[in-house]
């Protein structure tokens, strides 16, 4: 009785050791890996965008852009230097069909990244009040080495940390 007890134990440590396997991984979300883009319209239903240069003719307002969500991308295969690159990533909606983005200017001090993304409207026109998704690719300036960060977009603080591990 005792030998097919143990059999039996031994036997069904097998069992769930071939069950659990290798532990499956979710895949990476796109949003968080650095360099991924989306060309047009994202399964989110955000539309990739770029920062353009105005008409000359015209007359804008300029304002805060307004945006959902901010992730901060660092680039941590970049295992063969001190520093690496990172990205940002602003989904937002403008407000109208005029509406566009007009800046992205950044300022840093020590582990501070002060960043103001503007967007403009022309003056004379009449703009149909629609919802526009958008998503815009940004990338902060200079390197970043391991450590944690502050980034404050607009009004908005976002701390990310830059972290990687050499290579064996």
């Amino acid at each position: 009785m005792r030998e097919s007890l143990t059999l039996f134990v031994v036997a069904s440590l097998g069992v769930f050791t071939a069950c659990s396997g290798p532990v499956a991984t979710d895949p990476p979300d796109p949003d968080t890996s650095f360099g991924h883009r989306y060309e047009g319209q994202a399964p989110d239903g955000y539309n990739a965008v770029t920062i353009s240069v105005p008409e000359e003719e015209l007359e804008f307002a300029y304002f805060p852009a307004t945006f959902d969500h901010v992730i901060v991308r660092p680039d941590l295969m970049q295992l063969q230097t001190d520093t690496v690159h990172v990205e940002i990533l602003v989904k937002g909606s403008l407000p109208d069909a005029c509406m566009e983005l007009h800046a992205f200017d950044q300022e840093r001090t020590g582990n501070m990244v002060t960043a103001t993304l503007q967007m403009r409207r022309p003056q004379s026109r009449v703009c149909a009040s629609v919802r526009r998704p958008y998503r815009l690719y940004l990338m902060l300036e200079d390197g970043f080495v391991q450590g944690h960060y502050t980034l404050k977009l607009n009004d908005s603080v976002v701390p990310f940390v830059v972290e990687y591990t050499e290579s064996d």
